[in-house]
């Protein structure tokens, strides 16, 4: 059941090696999503806070970032190995703060940021650390001290794309999680304690964006900023940053384009894509939002999608049956629940969904899986990121429009294509501008790189390049 078994509460932050009491006042409570109960709560650190953990993973920073690689490459397993072996009670907490399905949390919630750190002593081999060109030794060398802020909707996975490329870099880390979901990160800090990572190499201070994210970002003591968020706070961040000239990696919204060419199996393409909108009921950046169909295909595909979406059952994340969990707020309901609105307001087809509450769900923040139809790009639901179980569907007319209309975005982030020919589908993907595009529904990799162009940001995450962000080079000329 999606009620937590006693109240987590969490007066502490771990800075510099220890567990210590904050200075910020009143504790942040932690919302379950599906019984809109209180499950937890965390404090709200101040600016002090966030500049006590900024020294400490200063000072901790001249001797880590000179540890062999060999022993960095032992703690990242080892904190691999501890998130494994709470795996079950990882899953469960964020199934609760977030809402998603319980066996979709240990697949994707869980299983991921594990195979990121396991990844990294791997990746690390990878690394070309060293190169001699000319009479140059060019060296890659960790950033320094890495100012980690993070989202709500995949808490522990972006928490872990950016502090396990971190740790195997050489850089320390000041991490503040969202406040929504926070408590993942807790028992994170506990795996890292528990492998004896030094003092100071990982910190974690929470609180609110507006207080602590913007001290963080503003610290002359931070070295590099990497913030996942929304664009608007995204720009925010860099603001911030500029006044000392850090770098910042962002990895912001997206409202991406799943383009199903004439030729496509529309069985088999329409279905997927309604899957890739409603993950996580719909929470995911790079989710396939805008799904442009042929216009003569377009009475197909409508009866499709309307079918599928309505086999995406809402309910309790601990219910065996549901396929569709919570939002993750109330705030994040009624944002949806407007975009839905505005959506039937300004003349879009309404397939199946809409803005009320699913039938027996009045408790728990849930959205009735929603798709439209004629839906045109200047619409408010083709332009702006919903992040919630909508999905748009947009007629084209040929391929040139389908192209137009899917670069018709402030977004870049993710995209689809489809078709009968895997080389034309290609072809149509390398003239999206999208910083990764699905062919024929391929699988997530977590090993690729993960970013976006425009304003779904900038830098990459994952595998080797999300390792190679945190690293800046040096030449010896000799």
């Amino acid at each position: 059941m999606a009620t937590a078994a006693e109240l987590q509460v969490r007066d502490r932050v771990f800075i510099g090696g220890e567990w210590v009491e904050p200075s910020g006042s009143e504790p942040i409570e932690v919302i379950n999503a599906t019984t809109e109960e209180v499950m937890g709560t965390v404090p709200a650190c101040s600016p002090e806070d966030a500049d006590q953990a900024v020294l400490a993973a200063r000072e901790a920073f001249d001797a880590w970032s000179r540890t062999s690689r060999e022993e960095r490459a032992g703690y990242l397993s080892a904190i691999a190995a501890g998130l494994g072996e709470r795996s079950e009670e990882i899953a469960a907490t964020i199934s609760q703060e977030l809402g998603m399905p319980l066996k979709l949390s240990q697949m994707i919630q869980v299983g991921l940021p594990t195979s990121q750190f396991a990844a990294m002593p791997k990746l690390m081999e990878e690394v070309v650390w060293e190169e001699e060109i000319g009479n140059s030794r060019v060296l890659r060398e960790p950033v320094g001290v890495l100012g980690a802020i993070t989202p709500w909707n995949y808490p522990l996975n972006q928490i872990a794309a950016k502090v396990a490329p971190a740790l195997a870099a050489g850089c320390t880390v000041v991490l503040k999680p969202s406040e929504v979901t926070p408590l993942n990160a807790f028992l994170l800090a506990e795996v890292i304690e528990a492998a004896g990572l030094p003092a100071g190499v990982f910190n974690l201070v929470t609180g609110v964006g507006p207080v602590v994210g913007e001290a963080i970002a503003a610290h002359p003591g931070v070295d590099m900023v990497s913030f996942t968020g929304s664009t608007r706070a995204g720009k925010r961040v860099s603001e911030l940053a500029s006044a000392t000239v850090k770098p910042v990696a962002m990895e912001l919204g997206g409202k991406s384009p799943n383009l199903i060419l004439d030729d496509a199996d529309l069985a088999k393409a329409v279905p997927d894509g309604v899957a890739k909108c409603f993950l996580n009921s719909g929470q995911t950046c790079s989710a396939l939002t805008r799904m442009l169909v042929p216009r003569e295909k377009l009475a197909e595909a409508e009866q499709i999608a309307a079918a599928t979406a309505e086999a995406f059952t809402p309910g309790d994340p601990f219910e065996a049956s549901t396929r569709l969990g919570p939002l993750v707020s109330d705030v994040q309901r009624q944002r949806v629940r407007g975009y839905i609105e505005k959506g039937e307001a300004e003349g879009a087809k309404l397939m199946t969904g809409g803005a009320e509450a699913p039938d027996g769900l009045d408790r728990g923040y849930f959205v009735r899986p929603t798709v439209f139809s004629e839906v045109t790009p200047e619409m408010t639901i083709a332009r702006e990121e919903i992040f919630g179980p909508v999905l748009a569907i947009q007629p084209y007319e040929d391929t040139e429009d389908a192209i137009r209309i899917a670069n018709d975005s402030d977004y870049g982030l993710a995209g689809g294509v489809w078709s009968a020919s895997s080389e034309r589908a290609i072809e149509v993907a390398m003239r999206i501008r999208s910083g990764q595009i699905e062919i024929n529904g391929g699988a997530f990799n977590p090993l690729a790189p993960f970013g976006g162009y425009g304003q779904s940001g900038h830098g990459r995450e994952n595998g080797r390049y999300g390792l190679e962000e945190l690293l800046q080079v040096k030449s010896l000329q000799l």
